[in-house]
């Protein structure tokens, strides 16, 4: 399917050509009926040869209306351009236009219509000469009738050639459905209309409100009033939707993809039409169906920041326009440079943004933020440029290299204030760099042939304790007493009297010094095989009495002694007394 909106003075026939063009009546209301002028948006559709079903958006052309025309233009690829041969160029010609190039509607097909009341060049010339300097450029006109009948096969020709100009829609995109119409349908509930622009919609599917987040369920699904299970852009779609807030749902609102897309209010664009500095401070956003007062701040010539009203699901990309209702005037057409934009708190900053943004492409997106995951920056709108570091966690090369020369400075600083305890502590180095996970310290030291990591602790050059002179002549103390008896550990009196407690007791052993096998029980390094060799000379089994007598020392060493070889596999627990020294591997 294709999707065209019409555009054009009121009273330029747009309704009177699309029921001479499609059979079907695109005045809804009976008022619009009465009065011959469209108040509210209409739709319709026909079929044509080898280019399928067309479906047209038609849009009141009256002034006070263009409110309801946005509605259905702001979505939409294409355009059917109306003006009347016997009054030629107008006032809502003039915006309408206005409206289009801001959008940057680029497929269009002029229709001149009424030529059975006048000669068509005139105005056909001048129409054309217009919008050639739109974004709309040279488009192919034609001269109609809708009383007549004249030049309508022409048109339907045009309208096909049209067709085949329009890209291809991404079925596989995340879904923005803008609501355009909002309804109740007895035994069914609460339909909205919209033109899906890309993606594609299932029955089945849930969708999220974008301004609240609830999410909804597509119950049924039309196009072009005939039920379908599933629809891919371009469509006009007519969906029945269950879940709590479906009855609230009006023109304006966003139905998204879950959980890939965000909603901001404050967004930095690119200006089209006119310069920052002559833009009102006031104006209202005109995006998809909806219509959001913003206040416009000024960055550069072409670049401002501006803070919605509302908040609405954009990206990078993006297109609107910026419109002043009470002067029916539209100052500028934006393209959404960045959704999360950094705060501007200092002098000179707004210049400083401007700057930034003349890189406003993946690459300097992700230099602007360092770090930051894949499905964030795809929700922006933004193609990632690289692959992640780790996990979704996308880094900018630069960022990363110095986030690998900090995490090793860190290390480093660490082992120099805490000499005895010189590990830093995988969660203390995450907090160092203010990085969000785990993961990305991890995935930085396998860059950092430097680093080691052991037992939840990362060790650079310094990958023993290094014990201060007191301390290491108390151990040398206690390592002279063991090594006339090896296995009579101090006594915690011996140990007090030398200032050794159980933490520089600990940083002794990590240094290689000494042996703990209890919290203050401390032996010679390799005392464990050399009383397991002592062991072996026994009768196996044997008690812990035996045990003691023949490594010549105490219970109180003894009993934690047997407990650390059976936990290091060099002897095995038979039952309450017994054991024997297990056989090498």
């Amino acid at each position: 399917m294709h999707v065209i909106a019409t555009a054009g003075h009121v009273d330029h026939g747009k309704s009177a050509l699309l029921r001479a063009l499609t059979g079907m009546e695109p005045d809804r209301w009976a008022e619009e009926r009465r009065r011959g002028m469209t108040i509210d948006l209409g739709f319709v559709w026909t079929r044509l040869p080898a280019a399928g079903d067309i479906a047209f958006v038609d849009v009141p052309g009256h002034e006070r209306l263009v409110g309801n025309m946005l509605a259905g233009a702001g979505p939409v690829p294409a355009v059917l351009f109306v003006v009347a041969a016997d009054q030629g160029w107008q006032q809502q010609s003039e915006e309408h236009l206005a409206i289009l190039d801001a959008l940057g509607v680029r497929h269009g097909v002029l229709a001149v219509t009424r030529s059975d009341l006048a000669d068509p060049e005139a105005a056909r010339a001048q129409a054309l000469a217009r919008i050639a300097e739109s974004s709309l450029g040279k488009v192919p006109g034609v001269d109609v009738s809708a009383v007549t009948g004249q030049g309508l096969d022409a048109l339907r020709d045009a309208l096909v050639r049209l067709a085949g100009e329009l890209p291809m829609p991404d079925h596989a995109a995340d879904v923005r459905l803008w609501v355009d119409r909002a309804f109740t349908v007895r035994g069914h509930g609460t339909v909205v209309t919209g033109t899906l622009g890309a993606g594609t919609l299932r029955v089945g599917d849930r969708l999220q409100l974008a301004r609240d987040g609830a999410l909804l369920r597509v119950r049924g699904l039309e196009c072009l009033k005939e039920p379908r299970q599933e629809a891919g852009a371009v469509a006009r779609v007519a969906v029945n939707l269950g879940g709590p807030g479906a009855g609230t749902l009006g023109r304006g609102d966003a139905l998204l993809t879950p959980d890939r897309w965000l909603t901001t209010d404050t967004v930095d664009v690119r200006l089209r039409g006119a310069p920052a500095s002559d833009l009102p401070r006031e104006l209202t956003l005109h995006l998809g169906s909806s219509a959001v007062p913003v206040t416009v701040r000024p960055l550069g010539q072409d670049t401002a920041r501006l803070r919605l009203g509302t908040s609405l699901p954009l990206r990078v990309g993006d297109g609107a326009l910026l419109r002043d209702p009470g002067r029916h005037s539209i100052p500028a057409g934006v393209t959404v440079l960045d959704v999360r934009p950094p705060r501007l708190t200092r002098r000179g900053a707004a210049a400083a943004r401007d700057e930034e943004l003349r890189e406003a492409d993946a690459v300097g997106e992700l230099r602007r933020r360092g770090l930051i995951c894949r499905s964030e920056l795809l929700a922006m709108g933004v193609t990632p440029p690289a692959e992640p570091v780790t996990g979704e966690w996308l880094a900018d090369p630069d960022h990363w290299a110095s986030l690998r020369e900090r995490l090793g400075t860190a290390v480093e600083e660490h082992a120099a204030r805490h000499p005895l305890d010189p590990g830093l502590p995988l969660e203390a180095a995450r907090q160092a760099l203010g990085l969000p996970e785990r993961s990305l310290v991890e995935a930085l030291l396998a860059q950092s042939p430097e680093l080691r990591y052991s037992e939840g602790r990362l060790y650079g050059s310094q990958a023993r304790p290094m014990l201060p002179p007191r301390i290491a002549a108390a151990v040398e103390a206690v390592r002279t007493d063991l090594a006339q008896q090896p296995f009579r550990a101090p006594e915690a009196d011996r140990l007090t009297e030398l200032g050794l407690d159980a933490k520089l007791l600990a940083a002794a052993e990590a240094a290689g010094a000494l042996l703990r096998i209890d919290r203050q029980i401390v032996l010679l390094p390799g005392a464990d095989a050399e009383a397991a060799a002592v062991l072996a000379g026994l009768n196996q089994p044997f008690t812990t009495s035996q045990a003691r007598r023949a490594l010549d020392t105490t219970r109180r060493v003894t009993v934690p002694l047997l407990e650390y070889l059976d936990r290091h596999g060099r002897t095995e627990r038979l039952d309450g007394s017994l054991r024997r020294v297990r056989e090498p591997r």
